[in-house]
């Protein structure tokens, strides 16, 4: 009996230590699951740096003109600061008499990247062509593209990495895209007049709204609009 009850403590004892084993093990491969989703957090982070950082060095070697098809979302988080580094680049061009011209896709929300593009320097459109929605490239003097990969192919995901290419051929095509698209797009001003009329919004509302500066919008609803505007 007495040896009996030895070996019980002991097969007790080695149980609870397994259990123990087991238990670290699984807080072991949680705690290593996340360090690798942090790792991919920090990954996309790193590339999607990497694309602001290729379109802003891109427009600064500029010299007679800029295209860009871009997704316009408004941005949050760390893309709010990019964003503005973005803006920076796009004055500083306009003010070397570079030409910069930019399609957005035809959603009100995108108004608010609009006005800022529009206020530092760039023409800007909005467009129906449905590639606009997931296609995001620029073009620079004919000779240099710098395209936009999206998180998931084929859906308006944010963008995840660019790729910088020196290529007269594809700078070719895509100028013969944007331009196509171009002339059938909306101007800026007018669309913004449209999102008023159809949203039935004050200047004040859409303002906040659309975080953009509410005089900006006082100024849009003051001018005509000639006949023939979309697609000069």
């Amino acid at each position: 009996m007495h040896i009996e009850t030895w070996l019980l403590l002991l097969e007790s004892v080695l149980l609870a230590f397994t259990i123990a084993l087991l238990l670290l093990s699984i807080k072991e491969g949680r705690a290593r699951n996340a360090l690798l989703l942090e790792v991919q957090k920090a990954t996309k982070t790193l590339t999607r740096l990497e694309y602001f950082l290729v379109v802003a060095e891109s427009m600064d070697e500029a010299k007679k003109e800029v295209l860009g098809s871009i997704t316009g979302r408004m941005p949050h988080g760390g893309d709010i600061r990019r964003t503005r580094e973005i803006v920076a680049a796009i004055r500083k061009a306009a003010k070397k008499g570079v030409r910069l011209r930019y399609l957005l896709p035809r959603f009100p929300d995108r108004l608010h990247i609009g006005y800022h593009y529009s206020r530092a320097g760039a023409e800007v459109r909005f467009s129906t062509c449905p590639v606009a929605h997931d296609l995001r490239y620029m073009v620079v003097d004919d000779r240099v593209v710098v395209l936009g990969v999206p998180e998931a192919v084929g859906k308006a995901e944010a963008t995840k990495k660019g790729y910088r290419i020196v290529s007269e051929g594809l700078a070719a095509v895509l100028r013969e895209h944007f331009e196509s698209c171009w002339q059938k797009s909306t101007p800026y001003e007018q669309y913004m007049k449209e999102v008023l009329q159809q949203s039935g919004a004050t200047p004040q509302s859409l303002a906040r709204e659309l975080s953009i500066d509410p005089q900006e919008l006082a100024r849009i609803v003051s001018l005509e609009s000639p006949a023939g505007l979309q697609g000069s």
